[in-house]
């Protein structure tokens, strides 16, 4: 069984410090990134908590890279519901443009102030023929992006509501602890309401409060005032009926992120 102590095993050593915060990031990987992309890179922009970057839409010609802080990927019904289908943290590629006019056909908003890195269109070509790895990480990205929205796709299509919010906690849980380690408890801090939640995994506010609170009194996970603790991290995975094998190929594919040197 896949518990709390098989993720932090996993966990490289070189990434086992720092603080647990959601607008923090690994600052060796940063400088890294930065010493190869900033000559490519037009100045950072930021974005303030609650901003789009850019809507559904509009014409984009660059690959936009979140460098600090939480961005909701997300996309409007006609009738004005949200449907957030991923939620990108520091490294991610929150849009890659492949050609000049291409037309967004989802939304992003940064849900804390964000620092957003953009490289043109105009200047990728001489970015890949300068470092050819960055083709392949491009193509790892976009593999493990497709990886992540069809395990959104299975979970909305095939579990229930309390499945369906117990997945997103654990994967967000897994993702994040990756990233910021902190001191080992099983608390995190999740720049996330209760709606947020609802729109990613297609429930009402009322539901999502109902089920938050049933965890809670079932010993499971409890989320407060954007503060997640996971209170028996085996159940949770019993709770989210994710294999835990998916779970650690989270792990070994968080970890790989750490490598990438895009941004």
């Amino acid at each position: 069984m896949l518990n709390s102590m098989s993720v932090a095993r996993k966990i490289p050593s070189n990434r086992q410090t720092g603080p647990l915060h959601g607008d923090d990031f690994d600052p060796d990987r940063a400088a890294v990134g930065l010493r190869i992309a900033d000559r490519y890179r037009l100045a950072d922009r930021q974005v303030k908590a609650g901003c789009d970057l850019f809507r559904i839409g509009e014409e984009g010609d660059a690959i936009y890279s979140l460098i600090n802080g939480w961005v909701a990927l997300y996309s409007l019904m006609e009738d004005g519901r949200r449907q957030i289908f991923q939620f990108a943290l520091p490294g991610a590629v929150l849009a890659f443009m492949p050609t000049q006019g291409s037309v967004m056909n989802y939304s992003a908003q940064a849900l804390t102030d964000a620092t957003v890195g953009i490289i043109p269109h105009s200047n990728l070509g001489r970015l890949a023929m300068n470092n050819p790895e960055i083709g392949m990480q491009l193509a790892g990205l976009i593999s493990q992006d497709r990886s992540f929205a069809y395990d959104h796709l299975s979970s909305m299509g095939r579990r229930s509501a309390r499945e369906r919010v117990a997945y997103l906690l654990l994967e967000l849980f897994i993702r994040c602890r990756l990233r910021w380690p902190g001191h080992r408890s099983e608390e995190m801090y999740l720049p996330l309401t209760q709606e947020h939640i609802g729109d990613a995994t297609g429930l009402t506010h009322v539901h999502v409060n109902r089920v938050l609170r049933d965890l809670r009194k079932d010993g499971v996970a409890e989320f407060h005032y954007r503060r997640l603790r996971i209170l028996n991290p085996d159940r949770l995975i019993d709770v989210a009926g994710i294999d835990p094998r998916v779970a650690l190929a989270w792990i070994d594919s968080d970890s790989s992120n750490a490598q990438r040197l895009l941004f």
